[in-house]
């Protein structure tokens, strides 16, 4: 299932215009909090797909039954980019265990529209049987994301896959469709947008959300 907040009237859709904004984005800590804040909105989102059980709680004046999380889901991302993304989760699934991975992209220093993805560091506990939310802010051609849920599942296969990404473009999705077929998924995003460039950045996009959010790198 693909579920795309931004197609509905909500704040959402705020946060979103400000982090496209070549203007506004300018302010890294807006930035990085406009992340933040999606990822807070997800959560809720995504809360309400998962499991619950009846408990009580005593009250000054009684008892209540209540409605809570039979358990909590396992939080992954991608660095650097998904950090704040990944804190706006781990905000409202403030128990959940963490999973951190870091996969990028190398380009040829032939040809600088060809790359492979590296994966470099995997830090995670199981994953067997457990709700996975894996967060990245762009889902360009999908190729950082397979590799890290890849290797995600080499610590076993979760019984359900999130997928949060602010921006995805078509190219993404199928590759996550193809990759993970056998795997209950629902791929979360703000918005599919339309095209890739020649060096799979999304158009119309946002721009690089690691440099937005941290500064340049050294690509040498």
């Amino acid at each position: 299932m693909i579920r795309e907040l931004g197609k509905q009237n909500s704040i959402f859709n705020q946060f979103l215009y400000q982090l496209r904004d070549k203007d506004v984005q300018s302010d890294r800590m807006r930035f990085r909090r406009n992340l933040e804040r999606l990822g807070e909105i997800f959560a809720y989102e995504i809360s309400k797909e998962l499991e619950y059980e009846q408990k009580e709680v005593i009250t000054p004046l009684g008892v209540a039954n209540m409605s809570l999380l039979k358990e909590q889901p396992l939080l992954a991302t991608v660095l650097r980019a998904g950090l704040p993304l990944h804190q706006g989760l781990l905000n409202f699934f403030d128990d959940a265990d963490n999973a951190f991975i870091s996969a990028y992209r190398k380009y040829s220093k032939e040809e600088e529209e060809e790359f492979v993805i590296k994966l470099d560091y995997l830090s995670s506990p199981k994953v067997k049987e457990r709700t996975l939310i894996i967060s990245d802010p762009m889902l360009a051609t999908g190729g950082s994301l397979v590799a890290a849920i890849k290797g995600m599942f080499e610590l076993g296969k979760p019984k359900h896959l999130h997928v949060v990404t602010v921006l995805s473009a078509h190219e993404g999705i199928e590759a996550l469709k193809k990759a993970f077929s056998k795997i209950p998924m629902t791929i979360w995003t703000g918005s599919v947008d339309d095209e890739l460039t020649a060096k799979a950045y999304i158009v119309p996009g946002l721009g690089d959300a690691g440099d937005l959010a941290f500064g340049t790198k050294n690509d040498d």
